[in-house]
């Protein structure tokens, strides 16, 4: 598959994550993690990178950040390498610490960053064996959690000088008990996450939003970055799954079967639907066997499985793919 397209223009909000290699962790002691908190509060003020939210997990981080001189590469590259050289050196161990490059999505902020800022901020409680808790467990594991920026989005006195906190809370009216609020709603009532509108794989935003970049788009797309591009000004879906359906000389209709004998061709559509028409993965169950989008989800997590022990199938995409290129 080909990698994401980079985005970059000034004052451009992202939601950043990257996993340790192998899904290892990334910090053995609560020294590490204020070792990475040092290196990103450096990495911050060199390159004029804003912070709005953050949050670190065992084997990865997810930030909220904003670039007024467009340098999100050059900040990640810098922090990056100043943690991992870091950690190396205290755990007297060489090699990457990260598995690849870091992940980037541009972000609409009117519509979007008020709930992701949730998103980042949930991550704690979303996994093992928190999720299990009561809710009154899980508010106050949260509001005692150390390693990200939520104690200063509910309480002004643990506010931390390198975290911008009022492009997030003026959305609430500046009101801290509104967040805590929106985050207990959360946890009481449910939410959704808002992956299932991320178009392209890089960009999380309106119709409006989506028309604004296309631009910059145009201009940043190198040729190895060009489906993504692709992705963004999308094919419509029926041509995208005739693409699969001719290469694999099948029918359309039998890949819109719920139960169809063409598992692995109808998760090859889901794929390439996915990055090349820019539509979600509920959009995607509907046409495609009215499944749900975590059924969806599983298919594509089960392709991308199948493509690294199947040679054949791996050609096939990069066939099929190379086809849509060139439209």
């Amino acid at each position: 598959m080909a990698r994401p397209l980079r985005i970059a223009y000034p004052h451009a909000f992202y939601h950043v994550t990257c996993r340790g290699n192998e899904r290892r962790a990334i910090y053995r002691d609560d020294q590490d993690r204020l070792l990475f908190l040092d290196k990103l509060k450096a990495s911050l003020e060199i390159y004029g990178v804003k912070l709005h939210a953050y949050v670190l997990m065992g084997n990865h981080f997810h930030f909220i950040v904003e670039t007024p001189k467009a340098n999100l590469s050059e900040f990640m590259r810098h922090f990056n390498i100043a943690y991992t050289g870091a950690y190396n050196r205290r755990h007297n161990r060489v090699g990457h610490l990260y598995q690849g490059r870091y992940k980037a999505v541009v972000v609409e902020k009117d519509s979007y960053l008020l709930e992701l800022s949730r998103y980042v901020h949930l991550n704690p409680v979303r996994v093992n064996p928190h999720k299990q808790k009561t809710i009154r467990e899980q508010l106050k594991y949260l509001e005692r959690f150390p390693w990200s920026s939520l104690a200063g989005y509910v309480a002004a006195e643990r506010r931390a000088p390198w975290v911008s906190y009022e492009e997030v809370l003026g959305h609430l009216g500046a009101s801290r008990s509104r967040y805590r609020q929106f985050i207990e709603d959360a946890i009481m009532r449910g939410y959704e996450t808002p992956w299932e509108e991320l178009t392209g794989q890089v960009i999380l935003g309106r119709e409006g939003f989506l028309e604004k970049l296309k631009g910059k788009l145009d201009k940043a797309g190198a040729r190895r970055e060009r489906p993504s591009l692709r992705a963004i000004h999308a094919l419509d879906p029926e041509v995208s799954l005739s693409a699969v359906t001719r290469y694999f000389k099948i029918g359309g209709v039998e890949l819109k079967k719920k139960r169809t004998p063409y598992r692995d061709y109808r998760a090859v559509a889901m794929e390439l639907m996915y990055r090349y028409s820019g539509i979600s993965q509920a959009e995607l169950g509907r046409r495609l066997g009215g499944l749900d989008y975590s059924a969806v989800s599983r298919e594509r997590k089960r392709l991308r499985e199948r493509m690294a022990v199947d040679r054949q199938l791996k050609g096939a995409v990069e066939k099929i793919e190379s086809r849509l290129n060139q439209r």
